[in-house]
């Protein structure tokens, strides 16, 4: 069944993003956010009063403080009142409200921003949080560890190894080399085992960082842009909460999301996977029928930055910005949240003919 066609042609006319770092302990979220919305309005000479809507992605406890949303609006400026909503998830699914705003013809410009600051608690102890709160919880497994069982279920099923694993790896780190803003450049050793069978080489690097996106609908798009990046379609869907219910060398939810999005009506160029470990590009790879002629995370992917909550925005924004250089034609972007690659986004780009 073909996808269903949007009712309005919207596009990515721009994208920035901050350098990802470790650790940026001398700047609040508001501070690591301003140069970011900066630079994504100047690329299309907007200015704050210009844009329709506004939409962000972030988290609570990450910031470790109720509402910490309202505070990174001073960054965009609130007054005079905008029309703007936040989404308590990375980014990309901001970018999915404000696409579905801009669908309804009540707004032709929006902003979509999403920050997160990793580095001042344990990762690994804020994500148990988003685990079944009854069974799987109280247990404390992190989100390393349930990788780390992802990773073993796709070796036992003969689907990879960990000399492939390293591949992935590398291959990923190595496409970052030309990418300025990542975190993990060129050769990074595998290490030791963070949780067999993966090593810290497999695993994403904790850091901070935010990323920023502007969307325009039909004619605005081509005056705000050379060669926007449309998105032609892009869904979201979500897996059983319960891990035990769950086969974990696949995910059906990114390929139903890939076939509502038509991701597999015509043949992509460019893939950016939200993939933090190098097993589960693995999954990816097989449920969004990637082969080797696909470019796939050709910045770097969040093996090379993981800045949590803007990943997945960042995977967007990417492979718009192929398109819009002209290296890519066609591009598959894809986000996730939850363990286990839980919850999964997929949206399909496309540049006009050239």
């Amino acid at each position: 069944m073909p996808a269903p066609r949007p009712l309005r042609d919207i596009a990515v006319v721009a994208f920035a993003q901050t350098d990802h770092l470790r650790t940026t302990d001398e700047l609040s979220e508001v501070e690591m956010l301003m140069p970011v919305l900066h630079e994504v309005l100047d690329r299309t000479g907007l200015k704050t009063s210009d844009i329709g809507f506004t939409c962000s992605g972030s988290s609570d406890y990450l910031a470790g403080r109720a509402f910490s949303f309202t505070m990174a609006l001073d960054g965009v400026g609130a007054w005079p009142p905008i029309s703007e909503s936040h989404v308590e998830m990375d980014g990309a699914w901001a970018l999915y409200e404000a696409w579905t705003k801009l669908l309804t013809g009540e707004a032709d410009t929006a902003l979509v921003y999403a920050y997160g600051k990793s580095s001042p608690g344990s990762v690994r102890d804020v994500l148990t949080r988003q685990l079944d709160p009854y069974y799987v919880a109280p247990l404390w497994p992190d989100s390393i560890a349930l990788a780390a069982l992802q990773a073993q279920a796709l070796i036992d099923a003969g689907d990879t190894d960990e000399p492939a694993l390293a591949a992935v790896a590398d291959r990923s780190r190595a496409s970052a080399a030309d990418n300025s803003h990542a975190q993990l450049r060129g050769s990074v050793p595998r290490g030791d085992y963070a949780a067999r069978p993966l090593r810290t080489g497999d695993c994403p690097p904790i850091g901070d960082g935010a990323a920023a996106v502007i969307l325009a609908a039909g004619e605005r798009a081509r005056e705000l842009c050379e060669r926007p990046a449309w998105i032609r379609g892009i869904d979201h869907r979500i897996e059983a909460h319960g891990l035990g219910v769950r086969d974990l060398t696949d995910s059906p939810s990114s390929r139903l999301a890939a076939e509502r999005a038509g991701a597999f009506e015509q043949p992509v160029d460019t893939a950016e996977l939200h993939a933090p470990f190098s097993s589960q590009e693995v999954v990816l790879r097989k449920a969004l029928r990637l082969d080797d002629s696909v470019d796939v995370n050709p910045s770097g992917g969040p093996l090379a930055a993981n800045p949590i909550m803007a990943a997945g925005l960042i995977r967007i924004g990417e492979a718009a910005a192929r398109i819009q250089r002209g290296d890519s034609d066609r591009a598959l972007a894809h986000a996730t949240s939850g363990p286990c690659l839980q919850q999964n986004l997929v949206a399909v780009l496309e540049g006009d003919p050239r």
